[in-house]
């Protein structure tokens, strides 16, 4: 596998992230497509892989290929939640490495906030978690945080750290929609209680969205229009869909899938310059933190608490406000991977981290049970 470091290169990104205004999920995603195809310097007619999911399509890459008049030789929609995205970035690499595909297209599209919210992550075990009154994936997300309540003392305020932090990244985000409100410790405290410990603010926001990223082989990067982004790293880890089958509350399987992206790049935590999480949560977050290996397990608290994580920090993270405090449209995983690229290329404007050179995007699949991680550098990181 580690042949594959440096082979795979972004070579273009689009993002939208305002309101739907009566588009269709595919609709979006065409449009993020052409964005990203035309910065890249390609034709249509050149992409060859197609890497879609959503929930909206029951075969959203034979319906994404036909509303947008795609003849893919490769496609893949495998569905691991919203780390799938950061999944597709290895898939993609191996496929291009082995001839399968040249150009290859990561696209996802979601309406979820002009429907209502209607896009909910529900349990395939409803028998074994419905009956106690389980609202998916909050009261799942819950346990978690008590748990780690329990274990390691850690405490609302620290959770809500999180919050905090992410609303002070949006506050450089110019289409970020709180830009303009800046949030406290005690705004989040006071928010409505979902799922005790989870107050309404420790969740991440409903959108609607479409992100859309391009890549090819390293070597074909370099003939395009844009500087390319390098694929250092990639790795994959899951063990549950229930949080009734999660095997410990506190500790996920992201450890190994970073694990394996770290080795492939080289590189490890304290290498990272920049590093994009899913933060669907406050709670899942602070626990993605430490099996990350930004901090020990249990010091997640104290480490959100101390404003690392935030603007001037010590650990640039969610740069763009993420889910928390930008977007979340069902799955934010294309989106962890375009502000990363935005990052490494220098053009994220007020939140720029400076000198960024090398960056992690972090995806989870539903209650913290799949991961894939992304390790991206520049090409003096080769």
């Amino acid at each position: 596998m580690s042949g594959l470091r440096g082979s795979l290169a972004i070579v273009g990104i689009a993002e939208l992230a305002e309101p739907a205004a009566g588009r269709s999920p595919a609709g979006m995603m065409a449009e993020v497509a052409r964005q990203a195809i035309t910065e890249a310097g390609l034709r249509k007619e050149q992409i060859d892989g197609l890497f879609t999911t959503t929930p909206y399509y029951y075969a959203p890459s034979l319906t994404f290929a036909e509303y947008f008049g795609l003849t893919p030789r490769y496609s893949d929609s495998t569905v691991i939640g919203g780390c799938s995205f950061e999944a597709y970035i290895g898939h993609a690499a191996a496929a291009i490495s082995a001839g399968l595909c040249d150009y290859a297209l990561i696209v996802y599209g979601s309406t979820q906030r002009s429907d209502a919210g209607a896009l909910v992550s529900g349990s395939e075990w409803t028998e074994w978690e419905r009956p106690y009154g389980m609202l998916h994936p909050i009261s799942p997300i819950a346990m978690i945080a008590n748990r780690h309540m329990h274990e390691f003392g850690t405490t609302s305020e620290q959770f809500a750290h999180v919050a905090v932090a992410a609303r002070q990244w949006s506050a450089l985000n110019p289409r970020a929609p709180y830009r303009d409100r800046p949030l406290t410790v005690d705004d989040v405290l006071s928010s409505p209680m979902i799922s005790t410990p989870v107050h309404k603010l420790d969740c991440c926001l409903v959108t609607d969205g479409a992100a859309a990223l391009v890549v090819t082989s390293a070597e074909r990067a370099r003939d395009l229009a844009t500087d390319p982004v390098y694929v250092l790293g990639v790795g994959e880890a899951a063990d549950h869909r229930n949080i009734t089958g999660m095997p410990d509350l506190t500790s996920t399987r992201a450890a190994d899938s970073v694990a394996r992206a770290y080795r492939m790049a080289g590189l490890g935590p304290d290498d990272i310059d920049v590093a994009e999480v899913y933060d669907a949560f406050t709670m899942s977050l602070l626990v993605l933190l430490e099996d990350l290996g930004f901090c020990e397990k249990g010091e997640g608290g104290p480490f959100a608490a101390s404003g690392a994580i935030a603007p001037g920090g010590a650990r640039p993270l969610n740069t763009n406000g993420g889910g928390l405090s930008f977007l979340h449209p069902g799955m934010l995983g294309a989106f962890l991977l375009t502000e990363a690229v935005q990052q490494l290329r220098g053009t994220a404007g007020p939140r720029q981290v400076a000198g960024a050179e090398t960056a992690l995007a972090h995806g989870m699949g539903f209650t913290l049970g799949g991961h894939a991680s992304v390790v991206l550098g520049l090409a003096q990181t080769l």
